[in-house]
C-alpha cells in the first residue's frame, strides 16, 4: 500500500507515482494479506478485447454454451495478476441450453495446495472448488483433478467450469425510484440506502431490478440475465447514491468498456473516524478475498488480487470525524471502505470494516444511523450512443446530513 501525499484536489484519474509528488511514500507491507479492522472490507467498443489480448492475463473468463446451444462465444480477458473478477459484464452470450462459465489460466508463482491455489486465482471460495472437483469440472494440464490436497506447480494450465446459475426471472414490482435522467439508452437512479441492486439469496424480490423491471417495461439490457437486466455496476445495499442502469444491449457494451478502462468518473462522499494525515492524498493496495473470512475483502500481498486507487481529500474536519472525497481511479468490491480503513480512518458505522469511536457510538445511537457512511455524489462517463460527455450529481441524504451537523456540534 502506498500513500502518496496530494495537497491539491484529487485526480479523477491517471497512474500516481509517490517519487513524483513532494510529501510521503509510506510502504506498510504489515497491513497486507490481513482483515481491515473492525468486530464484524468518444470510445473504443473494440479495443477492450485488443488490449487485452496484449497484456498475457493469468486467467480468462469466457463463457461456452452447453449441448442444444449456439456455438457462439466470446472471451473476457480480465487484467488481473493472478484472479479474475467478474463486476464488469462487457459481454454475454444470450443463448438456448444450458450455459457454463470457463476460467482458464496457470497456477500462480506460489503454487501449492490446489485448492488454495484455484482459489487464489479464480475468486470462487475453496469450497466451491472443491464441490466442482466432485463434479469433475477442474482439469489441470487438461486432466480431471479430483483432489483438493493435491500439491500442484506453478504455471500448471488450469480450467474451471462453472455451471451458469439459472435465478427464477425477477418480477416487476411497483417501488418507486429516484430517477436523475433517463432517455431510450439508459437510465440513471439515486439509490437510497437499504435497497439491494439486484436479487439474489437472501433478497429475491423488493431489488432495484424489480423496480426497474416496473418502470421500463421491459426496455433493458438482456446482456446482464434474468437476474440482473441491465446492470453493468453495482453499488452496496447501504450505500446510497448514482448508479446507471443500460436500457439496450449497445449501451450496456459500451458502458462496460468504460468501466473497464477505468475512464468512468465516480466520486464519493463519506464520513471517517478521525482527521487524515494528510489532508489530501492516494491510496494504493491491491484488493482481494480475505484469506480468514472470504464475505470480506483486505488488502492482499503484490500478486494477489486487483490493483487498486483510490484519490481522497479532506473537504470538513468535524469533531472526531471528518468529511471526505474519494474519487476511484478503479472500482473494486468495497474499494473506498478498504482502503480508507487501511489508513486508519474507517467509514463511520461501518459494520464490517470499522470501529467507530467510543466518542462518537453515542452520536450514532440518537441519530439511529447504522450504515457505513458512504454516498456515490457524483457520476461521468461518455455517452455511449450518442458520444456526448454527461456528468451527474446528488446531495447528501438526509441521515449522513443529520450526521454531519451533529458532528458540527
Amino acid at each position: 500500500m502506498v500513500i502518496a501525499q496530494n495537497l491539491g484536489p484529487a485526480a479523477p484519474r491517471g497512474a500516481v507515482r509517490g517519487e513524483q509528488r513532494s510529501g510521503i511514500n509510506l510502504e506498510m507491507p504489515h497491513a497486507l494479506g490481513r482483515d481491515i479492522a473492525g468486530r464484524h472490507g468518444a470510445i473504443d467498443a473494440i479495443a477492450p478485447v485488443q488490449r487485452f489480448a496484449q497484456q498475457k492475463p493469468a486467467a480468462f473468463f469466457r463463457m461456452r454454451a452447453g449441448r442444444g446451444g449456439h456455438q457462439r462465444r466470446h472471451n473476457l480477458f480480465c487484467q488481473l495478476d493472478n484472479s479474475c473478477h467478474f463486476d464488469i459484464h462487457p459481454q454475454i452470450v444470450q443463448t438456448m441450453g444450458v450455459m457454463e462459465n470457463i476460467i482458464e489460466g496457470t497456477i500462480g508463482e506460489a503454487g501449492g495446495r490446489l485448492d488454495k491455489a484455484l482459489a487464489d486465482a479464480s475468486g470462487l471460495s475453496r469450497e466451491r472448488i472443491k464441490a466442482l472437483m466432485g463434479e469433475g469440472r477442474v482439469t489441470l494440464s487438461g486432466k480431471p483433478a479430483g483432489q483438493a490436497s493435491l500439491k500442484v506447480a506453478p504455471g500448471t494450465p488450469f480450467a474451471i467450469a462453472v455451471p451458469e446459475a439459472a435465478p427464477a426471472e425477477a418480477e416487476a414490482q411497483d417501488i418507486p425510484l429516484n430517477v436523475v435522467f433517463e432517455d431510450e439508452y439508459l437510465i440513471i437512479v439515486d439509490k437510497p440506502t437499504g435497497l439491494v441492486v439486484h436479487p439474489a439469496a437472501g433478497n429475491l424480490d423488493g431489488t432495484l431490478v424489480n423496480a426497474l423491471l416496473h418502470h421500463c417495461r421491459d426496455q433493458l439490457s438482456g446482456i446482464g440475465g434474468v437476474a440482473r437486466p441491465g446492470i453493468v455496476h453495482r453499488i452496496d445495499k447501504d450505500t446510497s447514491g448514482l448508479l446507471v442502469v443500460a436500457k439496450t444491449d449497445r449501451a450496456h457494451e459500451g458502458l462496460a468498456v468504460q468501466f473497464a478502462d477505468h475512464s468512468i468518473e465516480r466520486a464519493y462522499r463519506a464520513v471517517v473516524a478521525g482527521k487524515p494525515i494528510p489532508l489530501a492524498g492516494t491510496v494504493t493496495g491491491a484488493i482481494g478475498r480475505s484469506n480468514t473470512n472470504r464475505k470480506k475483502m483486505a488488502l492482499v500481498e503484490s500478486g494477489r488480487g486487483k490493483h487498486a486507487v483510490t484519490h481522497y481529500r479532506t473537504i470538513e474536519a468535524l469533531k472526531g470525524a471528518a468529511l471526505v472525497e474519494c474519487r476511484l481511479e478503479t472500482g473494486r468490491t468495497h474499494q473506498v471502505r478498504v482502503h480508507m480503513s487501511s489508513i486508519g480512518h474507517s467509514l463511520l458505522g461501518d459494520p464490517v470494516y470499522g470501529r467507530t469511536p467510543s466518542a462518537i457510538r453515542p452520536v450514532l445511537q440518537r441519530l439511529g444511523f447504522h450504515r457505513q457512511a458512504l454516498h456515490a455524489a457524483e457520476l461521468g462517463f461518455v455517452h455511449p450512443v450518442t458520444g456526448e460527455t454527461v456528468r451527474f450529481s446528488s446531495p447528501l441524504p438526509d441521515d449522513m446530513r443529520a450526521l454531519i451537523d451533529e458532528l458540527r456540534q
